[in-house]
């Protein structure tokens, strides 16, 4: 025999046996996919009974507000989940050299940070807010400077 068969008979020797073959699942109907589907919402409505998010990372203050209330948990989630999904597009565009992409990447991951920080310390940074940061912020004087 030549080396290379040796080589080949060791090889197949030395290689793992497979002992399990995975079976595939057999498609669900619309019924099993609806009564699935159902049962799930009840277990994750169950756990969340049970056992509520404390939300340890977000601000008290930002925790306190309504879930109707512009700066509300919810409502800045809501906008940095659809930010993000915007960065991923401007992401693609930056890689196509479309003009003006990188602005739009930058000025997302700043928003993104922004909001980012509001859920953590409770202070808005930013001179825009909203879901497409199309509005502006109102700024008011809390507490005047000392001198006059």
């Amino acid at each position: 025999m030549n080396k290379k068969v040796i080589k080949e008979k060791l090889m197949e020797e030395l290689a793992p046996k497979r002992t399990k073959v995975k079976r595939r699942r057999k498609p669900m109907t619309e019924e099993q996919k609806k009564a699935a589907a159902e049962r799930l919402a009840k277990a994750r409505e169950k756990r969340q009974k049970a056992n509520p998010p404390e939300y340890k990372h977000i601000h008290s203050s930002v925790l306190a507000k309504p879930d109707e209330d512009t700066f509300s948990r919810k409502n800045v989630t809501e906008w940095i989940k659809h930010q993000k999904g915007l960065l991923a597009e401007y992401r693609r565009q930056e890689r196509q050299k479309v003009k003006g992409a990188t602005m739009r990447v930058a000025d997302t991951q700043a928003y993104i940070r922004h909001c980012e920080w509001y859920l953590k310390n409770g202070d808005w940074i930013d001179n825009r807010y909203g879901r497409d940061a199309q509005n502006t912020v109102k700024w008011v004087t809390v507490v005047p400077a000392g001198d006059k």
